[in-house]
């Protein structure tokens, strides 16, 4: 036993020596929705009940992380608005790299005049400021969760079109597509089955930091409170619900603020890992 635990130990060394800032991002990402996905067993109530007696309670052993203004528990609603963020950032990343993987595959197969409409539509698209473009949209919407996914997700897959379409201009010159295409092979199987799983790398890096961003996203809408609406708990209207009360109680801030910073940075570095990674030129040098 001794001798599996420490070749373990070895191999757990060399891989965390090596692809360091990998495992740190990956880790950071692992910890914060585990953390999320388990608040039912984290937290002993829920995030809406009130504690009328204890109105902005420093942290303490009843209030892990303190209480807010309605005498809620911040840890309770902390790890509720991180499944909340989290929700958002994956649906809206999904949407979005739906969408621009479908429009650059097709963009750049096709070329001609399909690749100018739909790249000069992504030109468009890239004129207007993208935050300034959701809060436009959100201002004829109304700010439920749902609305707010779907704004983020239709208005951030031109990088990922881009990105697709590059790869799919440089894939399908390749012999495997050439062959494909004398054997007689449907193009919606060429695209899907031959060109779509060589392309993953760049979509997957992209995804990755798509998600940190789309949190960020979320959590300005809400700490303007064009976002997720209360009572239901988010990290950004935590912060926009501490920042009256900063001086007294500035818990309410620091916490969800420091859920954000290490959420987006574990997503940072682990897409930056991951472009490493897929780069072949790093290889040598890597992390």
């Amino acid at each position: 036993m001794s001798g599996n635990s420490s070749s373990f130990w070895q191999r757990f060394c060399f891989v965390a020596s090596k692809y360091g800032k990998l495992c740190l991002g990956l880790g950071i990402v692992l910890i914060m929705t585990l953390a999320s996905l388990g608040a039912p067993f984290l937290t002993t109530c829920p995030p809406e009940e009130l504690h009328l007696d204890h109105i902005l309670e420093a942290p303490s052993e009843n209030f892990l992380l303190g209480t807010d203004r309605l005498g809620r528990d911040v840890f309770s609603r902390l790890l509720y608005g991180g499944r909340v963020s989290l929700w958002v950032g994956f649906v809206a990343v999904g949407i979005s790299v739906s969408i621009g993987t479908v429009l650059g595959l097709v963009s750049g197969y096709f070329r001609g005049i399909i690749d100018e409409l739909i790249m000069r539509f992504v030109d468009v698209m890239l004129c207007f400021p993208s935050f300034f473009l959701i809060l436009a949209v959100i201002a004829f919407w109304e700010p439920d969760l749902t609305n707010i996914m779907l704004v983020i997700g239709l208005t951030s897959w031109m990088g990922v079109t881009r990105l697709v379409r590059a790869e799919t201009l440089s894939l399908r010159e390749r012999d495997f597509v050439a062959s494909a295409r004398l054997c007689g092979t449907p193009t919606r199987s060429i695209l899907w089955r031959h060109i779509l799983p060589n392309a993953l790398g760049p979509v997957l890096i992209s995804a990755t930091l798509g998600v940190a961003g789309a949190i960020l996203i979320e959590s300005s809408l809400s700490f303007l409170g064009l976002g997720v609406q209360p009572p239901v708990a988010s990290w950004g209207n935590m912060l926009m619900e501490g920042k009256n009360v900063l001086e007294t109680a500035p818990w309410l801030s620091l916490y969800p603020g420091l859920a954000i910073l290490c959420t987006v940075l574990g997503y940072n570095v682990l897409g930056e890992s991951l472009r490493d990674l897929f780069d072949p030129r790093q290889k040598d040098r890597l992390f």
